[in-house]
């Protein structure tokens, strides 16, 4: 979790002067998601201090840079994502009702990976493209026994971990093709 102050200048921005470090007015990333969308990820992390603060935000799209006394409002579209149960998080007293409620218009729950062994190739593929086009070098392909070595894997970390083992695969690999040697999996 971001300490309380960071994570309100990443969230809301923050005015010169704010903060020792803060040498320049800088916007926050609800107001760069100003006329879009914001995504939050991991809201089942936020501090009870932070949970305040998004709710303040969810209620009327409002907030206040830190350090300022004007108050902002932006058109954004919030969609929120956690690995928890934030209904049982709610029931234990770990995340707030009311922020709850404001958030849970449309939940959705996605599955684990594990789940849904048909994504793994697809998601793969797209995680070799991507870490194609940054290093610029790297197998183009994988080879099918790399396929059904990455559907045999659990996943416990989902996507994230998907994602990590594919670009180690591909900084380890030698040749045109990911071969299950390149894949280091737990």
């Amino acid at each position: 979790a971001l300490p309380e102050q960071l994570l309100t200048s990443e969230l809301f921005g923050h005015e010169k002067g704010a903060f020792t470090s803060a040498t320049a007015a800088k916007k926050g990333l609800c107001e760069v998601a100003d006329g879009g969308t914001l995504f939050l990820d991991e809201i089942g992390e936020m501090s009870p201090e932070a949970q305040v603060k998004l709710l303040r935000f969810a209620q009327d799209l409002t907030f206040t840079r830190l350090g300022g006394t004007s108050e902002m409002r932006v058109d954004v579209r919030l969609i929120c994502a956690t690995n928890q149960r934030l209904k049982q998080a709610v029931a234990e007293g770990r995340f707030r009702e009311d922020l709850y409620y404001r958030l849970a218009v449309v939940p959705l729950h996605l599955p684990p990976l594990r789940e849904r062994p048909e994504d793994i190739e697809p998601f793969a593929r797209f995680f070799l493209a991507k870490h194609l086009r940054r290093h610029g070098r790297g197998p183009k392909e994988f080879a099918p026994e790399a396929v059904e070595l990455l559907r045999a894997q659990q996943w416990p970390g989902n996507l994230r971990q998907l994602d990590n083992a594919v670009q180690r695969g591909l900084l380890l690999a030698h040749g045109d093709t990911l071969q299950p040697r390149d894949l280091t999996l737990p």
